[in-house]
């Protein structure tokens, strides 16, 4: 599922569990490196999902359903995957910012002023906390970013058709109740709409693909299956010489 498509310079994207290469119960685009897949499967995946987004390098996340904001300041020489955090955020171009899910939310941003992304895996427990205030924020300090300036995006995650919480009043504040759609079922995609919108991004620049991941089996789900893989959503920026082919090969779509 592609996103930001009206802004030329992002390349973005949540993918499906199709197209890659690992097997049952990984099959078949596999993207966690910590489920128990064979890692050279994960890794030709992950090469994959560069080449559809020409992207030059991935960064991902050892994820902890923490608060820990990376800023990626350098292009690496190889891929790399970093322990304890959770959101991602870089204004270098040709890197791809990694989250992995198999029914959290990935969120999206996009600073066109400053030239910078972010990528934030966002649980109920990323919810909780308001990790997208806090990586909206933390773009504030590093970029200069204006909020109002901000496009964002919500990945494909669990639904309030499945978002089943039994444990709610111990474990989601009171503000989240009014987001119950039905006795103990809740709107997350409403929740992070709002986060967006109450950090300052206009609602008129967030995007919600409003795919939920357990009715969905184009892609991994945890809470559908227990043992599975783990697709991804992946946000990063083109180079000028990049943006140049785009274009020219947009001319000759047109001139065919």
């Amino acid at each position: 599922m592609i996103f930001f498509s009206h802004l030329p310079k992002v390349s973005s994207a949540t993918f499906s569990r199709h197209g890659g290469v690992s097997a049952a119960p990984y099959h078949s685009r596999n993207m966690g490196l910590h489920v128990g897949d064979d890692e050279a499967l994960v890794l030709r995946n992950r090469a994959l999902v560069k080449e559809e987004l020409g992207l030059a390098r991935l960064v991902s996340a050892r994820q902890v359903h923490g608060g820990s904001i990376l800023n990626v300041g350098r292009l690496p020489e190889t891929d790399e995957e970093h322990a304890g955090h959770d959101a991602l955020m870089t204004n270098i171009p040709e890197l791809g910012l990694m989250i992995q899910q198999a029914d959290c939310q990935a969120v999206m941003l996009y600073d066109p002023e400053h030239g910078a992304v972010s990528n934030i895996h966002s649980g109920w427990r990323g919810s909780v906390a308001n990790i997208i205030a806090k990586t909206v924020a933390a773009m504030t300090a590093v970029y200069g970013t204006r909020p109002a300036a901000l496009h964002a995006a919500i990945s494909p995650s669990l639904g309030p058709c499945c978002g089943e919480f039994i444990n709610y009043r111990t474990e989601l504040p009171l503000a989240f109740h009014a987001y119950q759609t039905q006795p103990n079922y809740f709107d997350f995609w409403a929740i992070s709409r709002d986060q967006l919108r109450d950090s300052g991004v206009r609602l008129a620049q967030i995007e919600i693909a409003g795919r939920c991941t357990a009715c969905n089996e184009d892609y991994f789900s945890y809470r559908r299956d227990g043992v599975t893989g783990c697709f991804a959503s992946v946000i990063g920026m083109r180079s000028a010489d990049s943006d140049q082919a785009s274009a020219v090969s947009r001319q000759a779509d047109k001139n065919e």
